[in-house]
């Protein structure tokens, strides 16, 4: 039996090398290979697609993100709003017009420079 594992995660971008410059600072990923104009694909500094974690692969695009994404990235954090603080300091923005329920909830969405949404989720209990 053949068992598949994701490999990369593809996101479309308006700049390849600045959201390569944003990726690799807020995941600790290095490109796999010199980043170009059009196309990038970073790595986990430690790991890989089959070990901790899969690439995340930069694609040169001209459409805007969906307010509501069909598929975005969860990113676990032991200290969730240092987290954010950081990743905002790196560029990324707060998304305040989410639906959020009312109850308590674990995540917080942001938006990386190019508007493509993920959310930090406090990962403080695993």
């Amino acid at each position: 039996m053949s068992v598949v594992r994701i490999g990369s995660v593809v996101v479309n971008v308006s700049d390849v090398r600045a959201a390569a410059r944003f990726w690799s600072a807020a995941l600790d990923y290095v490109p796999r290979y010199p980043v170009e104009d059009d196309w990038a694909i970073l790595r986990p500094r430690r790991g890989g697609a089959y070990g901790v974690a899969p690439n995340l692969s930069l694609n040169l695009g001209e459409t805007r993100p969906d307010a509501v994404p069909h598929v975005h990235l969860d990113l676990y954090a032991r200290d969730q709003e240092a987290e954010v603080e950081r990743l905002v300091g790196l560029g990324a923005r707060r998304v305040h017009d989410w639906p959020y329920p009312e109850e308590p909830h674990d995540y917080v969405v942001l938006e990386d420079p190019d508007g493509n949404r993920f959310c930090v989720i406090d990962a403080s209990e695993d």
